[in-house]
């Protein structure tokens, strides 16, 4: 087993069947959701600063790996991508959340962030498609990054509206 395709698949989960994107996606979202349920909006934007950080790195460091072993530019397995631009999704709101969260307010918005990410990133709008161009880990993560700020300000907005934050 070769470590840094293990990291690139963000410990196995890109190794699981169905929608291995959504399966990186997850450990971001959830962690959003629980902190801000548990009142720790400071610790929400640290926590994913820090995942944002890690999955980004390791998606360029480590993302080659899978490339050359698979052979193609994006291999599905590389979920990294995604744990980083999940985690970018959430980064701001709980910055800007004007009162704290009640439970089923969580749920929503980690649920709306979840949804919209994925959604954005399968569909892929230009302009984000063509950052896929970009070589090796920088094409594979800079599509989701673009995705994950599209997605941040369709949650921003859900907050705004759904929630009223």
């Amino acid at each position: 087993m070769n470590w840094k395709r293990w990291i690139a698949t963000c410990f196995g989960l890109g190794w699981l069947p169905l929608a291995p994107g959504s399966w990186g996606s997850l450990p971001p979202a959830i962690a959003f959701g629980l902190l801000m349920y548990a009142g720790a909006p400071a610790a929400t934007t640290a926590v994913m600063a820090v995942m944002l950080v890690v999955g980004c790195v390791a998606c360029v460091l480590c993302a080659p790996a899978s490339i050359a072993a698979k052979g193609e530019d994006d291999p599905g397995e590389v979920v990294m991508d995604e744990f980083a631009a999940q985690a970018l999704t959430f980064l701001i709101l709980p910055l800007v959340a004007t009162r704290g969260l009640c439970g089923w307010e969580c749920v929503v918005l980690a649920s709306v962030g979840f949804v919209a990410f994925r959604a954005i990133d399968i569909v892929k709008p230009w302009p984000i498609r063509e950052l896929e161009r970009l070589p090796a880990g920088w094409g594979i993560l800079a599509d989701d990054l673009a995705a994950g700020v599209c997605s941040a300000i369709l949650v921003f907005v859900a907050m705004k509206l759904l929630v009223k934050v």
